[in-house]
């Protein structure tokens, strides 16, 4: 028997779960699919949205025929095969390949569907779970429209539980089973955004019920049938990045639960090296000179988490989070390098003054290096108005002081000694 998710598959937008921002009336991919004139066309986003259901749907209204294939197993071959029906009887209204995860296929397979959707013999929908834009070849990009699927709100996932279950009970009209709201919510929290999910959490929860005699299907029933995490989250995907964007955003935005949210996440998915490495660059990026020993505070804790493991490690993390996202905050010190940085790669900065070089071996007098160096040390308050920049930007400013106790300390010190 399919799967329950197949056996109750939308046929019709209006039927489709989840998607409104693409879907909704006057939304452009439902003009383009009520139009029946498509385009070649990339669905990216996770598993269980709805690609696969609108690629079908797109095809039905387009009046083509539709081929499938999985790029983690299809060739070359299958798309030569594909384009080998262009022309018969049954195809005359086209074709619409839907290639799935596209971003198994490598460069020279990619390359293999140009000139069939160049001449349009075929129409490519293509969906990826990855970002399109990393991973999809340009040429295909250029001639394609990219539309973004999002997860769906357990909200909405809720109704496709209700179908599901009208469904399961017309196959077993013998059978009295119900099925409690808080189950329907626990299972949809359980799904996060996967419609799909749901589905078969919904049918294997039937199924244990029947099994256990059982005439309701309670949220204790969903539990003992599922105690995995509610999260998608995936250390080599694009959820990987955007959990650490998401975590390192909200200590820049001194928001201490968001920051512990993700930090969370990335400790159910196991992360420790992926943390460590983020919570020292933010010591240094985002407090900086604002709180100098929130990078000695981070390092040791990153250190205690290293040793310890999980679980214990989650402690100390949580420590360095909650540090930094209640730190005062300063960027002067990224703003200051990458800005010199900058300097080097798109100028000529010019030579380092002779004064400042070395003049520590045999010669050097005579190049003139070294001569006319003063050395601060031997003047009050161990400084000396002597030129360091080279030439070409002696005048350059690189450190700009962040509004902070710290770093109106560092202003003032500097205004003192330079009178």
């Amino acid at each position: 028997m399919q799967p329950l998710a197949d056996r109750i598959r939308p046929s019709s937008l209006d039927e489709v779960i989840g998607q409104k921002h693409l879907i909704s009336e006057g939304k452009v991919l439902r003009t383009l699919i009520e139009s029946g004139n498509i385009p070649n066309m990339i669905f990216y986003g996770p598993s269980g949205t709805g690609k696969t259901t609108i690629a079908r749907i797109a095809s039905k209204n387009a009046g083509k025929e539709l081929y499938s294939l999985n790029a983690t197993t299809a060739s070359v071959a299958d798309v030569k095969a594909i384009a080998s029906n262009i022309n018969k009887l049954d195809n005359s209204n086209g074709i619409i390949l839907y290639l799935d995860e596209i971003q198994n296929f490598n460069k020279k397979q990619q390359q293999s569907l140009l000139e069939y959707i160049e001449n349009g013999s075929i129409t490519l929908i293509a969906s990826t779970t990855e970002n399109p834009y990393f991973y999809v070849y340009n040429a295909i990009l250029s001639r394609s429209s990219v539309f973004e699927f999002k997860p769906v709100e357990a909200s909405e996932i809720v109704n496709a539980l209700v179908r599901g279950f009208e469904m399961l009970k017309s196959e077993y009209p013998e059978l009295e089973m119900s099925v409690d709201d808080d189950a329907l919510g626990a299972i949809a929290q359980l799904a996060f955004g996967d419609v799909r999910k749901s589905l078969n959490i919904l049918e294997v929860c039937f199924m244990t019920a029947i099994g256990n005699n059982e005439t309701i299907i309670s949220a204790a029933t969903v539990s003992n049938v599922s105690d995995r995490p509610a999260m998608r989250y995936d250390r080599d995907g694009d959820s990987h990045y955007d959990v650490l964007s998401a975590f390192q955003k909200s200590i820049r935005g001194s928001d201490e639960n968001a920051a512990l949210h993700y930090l969370a996440r990335l400790i159910v998915g196991g992360d420790l090296i992926s943390i460590c490495r983020r919570l020292m660059v933010i010591a240094s990026e985002d407090i900086g000179l604002a709180y100098p020993n929130a990078a000695a505070i981070v390092k040791s804790c990153v250190d205690s988490a290293l040793q310890l493991g999980f679980p214990e490690a989650r402690i100390p993390l949580a420590e360095a989070v909650i540090l930094l996202a209640t730190a005062p905050k300063s960027n002067s010190v990224i703003c200051a390098i990458d800005a010199a940085i900058s300097d080097i790669k798109t100028m000529d900065t010019g030579d380092i003054p002779t004064h400042l070089k070395d003049g520590h071996y045999s010669g050097a007098k005579k190049l003139g290096n070294a001569i006319g160096y003063k050395y601060p040390h031997s003047y009050p308050n161990n400084y000396v108005p002597q030129q360091y920049l080279p030439d070409n930007i002696k005048d350059k400013v690189y450190y700009n002081p962040g509004k902070n106790k710290f770093e109106d300390s560092i202003s003032e010190y500097q205004k003192k000694i330079k009178k």
